[in-house]
């Protein structure tokens, strides 16, 4: 009987402009049976060059950088037909929503956590194993501060989001969580099959609505499945109505 081929090691380049940080990170590295480090860079140009000299599996990439940082290469690196799977390691968290949309592995804060580093390599070797990338344009998954590190939520578990200035607020089942985002800006990221805008203030899922009211005076409402009922602006009556048909 044919012994099976052991899966080859990551091939990971660090990337961060802190020498503490990358020593750190290659320490944590070291211990991970299924990764191997290949190189290390300290600025995203850098980083570019190390990516086509090296051709590695995974990035692990800081968001700050002088010159060219983290999302700028994240997103020069989504124009390579094999692109590494690129995971951000970094001290600021508001960044979270533009690095998923650029298809990141992971997002993990510093100071980084042997534990934490860990989860985030097990799921670029399961997105390896499995052979997915990003399929769609549209968020299928947000990562919420939440003390010293991120949650992963799937978009399709938010039923509700309500702007509080420059944050959103998340409903997620009985819970809820703010995100660092305007809710215009989360808009065009959300699937407008899965949600729709009913106010300025608020955006609901779908299938969450139950039905729409008629309250009088041309002012309408959207009930949800928990017997809330929402006000609808009248800036966006007209798309509401069109997805119940009327």
């Amino acid at each position: 009987m044919a012994e099976e081929t052991a899966e080859p090691k990551l091939r990971t380049l660090i990337v961060d402009d802190e020498p503490l940080a990358v020593e750190r990170m290659q320490v944590i590295c070291a211990r991970i049976d299924d990764l191997s480090v290949v190189g290390t860079a300290s600025d995203g140009a850098a980083a570019l060059r190390l990516v086509d000299a090296l051709s590695p599996d995974l990035i692990l990439l800081d968001m700050t950088m002088p010159e060219v940082d983290g999302l700028s290469v994240a997103k020069s690196l989504s124009k390579k037909q094999h692109r590494p799977a690129v995971v951000f390691v970094t001290a600021h968290d508001e960044y979270a929503v533009d690095a998923f949309d650029l298809d990141a592995v992971d997002y993990v804060l510093k100071p980084v956590k042997a534990e934490r580093l860990e989860r985030a390599i097990g799921r670029a070797l399961q997105r390896r194993g499995s052979g997915k990338g990003k399929t769609s344009e549209w968020l299928d998954e947000l990562w919420i501060p939440h003390r010293s590190e991120l949650i992963r939520i799937e978009t399709r578990e938010v039923g509700r989001i309500d702007a509080e200035r420059d944050y959103v607020r998340l409903h997620v089942g009985e819970r809820t969580y703010l995100l660092l985002q305007t809710i215009a800006g989360l808009e065009e990221r959300l699937d407008p099959a899965d949600f729709i805008r009913i106010h300025r203030s608020t955006i609901l899922r779908k299938d969450h609505i139950r039905g729409l009211r008629h309250d009088g005076l041309g002012v309408w409402s959207a009930e949800l499945e928990n017997g809330e009922a929402l006000r609808i602006g009248r800036t966006y009556l007209p798309k509401v109505k069109a997805m119940a048909g009327r």
